[in-house]
């Protein structure tokens, strides 16, 4: 069994800033791209921000230079440094892992339940 959960949301003004985390946990034997994804209402989820396991990341260009993600292998966690927020920037996030489960051969995608970050005045 492999969780993903997720802290760090709240509601926050503009301009301000907030930090997610996303821990997995379980039976994993390794983690090869984490990321967060974000789904505002009326709107398709879209991609913010992966990294790989070897540190290389990419961003949806709406968030670059504002946002910052990055990982602790040691504790199987990635990060979202949010800065700079906008209103639009409003969404329920979600964090994705591929991991590998021990005693597996192959990656498998898993989700954490979600965060709700909130910009607003």
């Amino acid at each position: 069994q492999v969780q993903l959960v997720e802290s760090g949301g709240g509601l926050v003004q503009p301009g301000g800033s907030l930090r997610l985390s996303c821990a997995a946990s379980g039976s994993i034997f390794s983690i090869n791209t984490m990321g967060w994804y974000r789904q505002a209402p009326g709107k398709q989820r879209e991609l913010v921000a992966r990294i790989t396991s070897g540190g290389s990341t990419n961003y949806v260009d709406s968030v670059k230079g504002r946002f910052t993600i990055s990982r602790d292998n040691r504790k199987n966690t990635v990060y979202l440094q949010m800065n700079t927020l906008k209103p639009e920037d409003t969404a329920v996030y979600s964090c994705n892992a591929d991991i590998v489960r021990r005693g597996s051969y192959g990656g498998y995608i898993y989700w954490g339940q979600g965060t709700q970050v909130t910009v607003s005045s």
